[in-house]
């Protein structure tokens, strides 16, 4: 076992999920979820860290029985579901969510925001592209008539604008940019649903970095011993963060030599998502 690491940081979707559907997608395969369970079970706490709500990962969580905190809705909320513990909620203040959500409605894009425990889309928009999401978040969306007149009442964690395609995002960039003082964009993807993509919106100062930094002070566990893993460029937020990285073979080439700056032994590329290359990262650290 290696003895310089003592935790793990982990992305979901396109490192332990992928786009087989009844092989690793909604949720891992056996194997990976196995390797998880031995790990956590040797002493070294694993954290997934991802955009998705904790109820969408919570089988992953009670399968592998990852008894810690977690990072979701890309940095909102750092929370151990298990026990029902918030580490921590950092809310989008309420006139910020007001107006971005009222800018991407006007433009007619389709528009979620979520709390910690549901997510909500406006009634109009329910469709093709809900259904799509449904399969990723595991859950149904709370339904209302007035998406702006339900955020004025809600305690909101993060805010979802999808993009129909990587063209589209560019037109919701300019749409948030007014905002961008007031709040944060990043952007993933979801193998099955591709060619989709998800906005992550959230309060100033959030992002998957500083739930790394939340996860090292909640664990007392130094991010310099810690490994990161991630697919796309996202996730370097908290695998610069992280002593050791390592990343999947899907993910894009510039992505595969910014992990591979920490240097040959800290830091492996692994096989695709689909090929559980995950299980070849853990072999190479040799933590399995």
């Amino acid at each position: 076992m290696n003895k310089n690491i003592h935790a793990i940081i982990l992305d979901v979707d396109g490192v332990i999920v992928g786009e087989k559907i009844g092989y690793n997608s909604p949720h891992p395969h056996p194997d990976v979820i196995s390797a998880l369970k031995e790990i956590q079970n040797k002493g070294i706490p694993i954290s997934l860290c991802t955009a998705k709500p904790h109820f969408a990962i919570s089988k992953e969580i009670k399968d592998a029985d990852l008894d810690n905190v977690h990072i979701t809705d890309g940095g909102g909320v750092i929370i151990n579901p298990l026990n029902k513990e918030i580490v921590k909620q950092n809310n989008v203040p309420t006139k910020s969510a007001v107006k971005v959500i009222q800018a991407f409605l006007d433009a007619n894009v389709y528009v979620e925001f979520y709390t910690v425990d549901n997510y909500v889309i406006q009634k109009s928009q329910a469709g093709d592209i809900t259904q799509k999401h449904n399969h990723v978040i595991q859950a149904e969306p709370l339904q209302v008539d007035l998406l702006v007149e339900a955020a004025k009442k809600a305690q909101i964690t993060k805010i979802m604008p999808i993009a129909i395609n990587e063209s589209d995002k560019e037109n919701l960039n300019k749409i948030f940019e007014p905002l961008k003082n007031e709040l944060v964009l990043s952007w993933s993807v979801h193998p099955v649903i591709l060619p989709l993509q998800f906005g992550i919106i959230t309060a100033s100062g959030i992002s998957k970095k500083q739930g790394a930094i939340e996860i090292s002070k909640a664990t007392g566990l130094s991010l310099e011993n810690t490994l990161g893993v991630g697919d796309s460029g996202s996730d370097w937020q908290f695998i610069e963060m992280c002593g050791f990285g390592a990343t999947m073979g899907n993910a894009k080439q510039d992505f595969k030599e910014l992990v591979k700056t920490k240097g040959k032994e800290k830091s492996f590329v692994g096989a695709s998502v689909d090929e559980n290359g995950i299980l070849d990262i853990f072999k190479y650290f040799e933590l399995i």
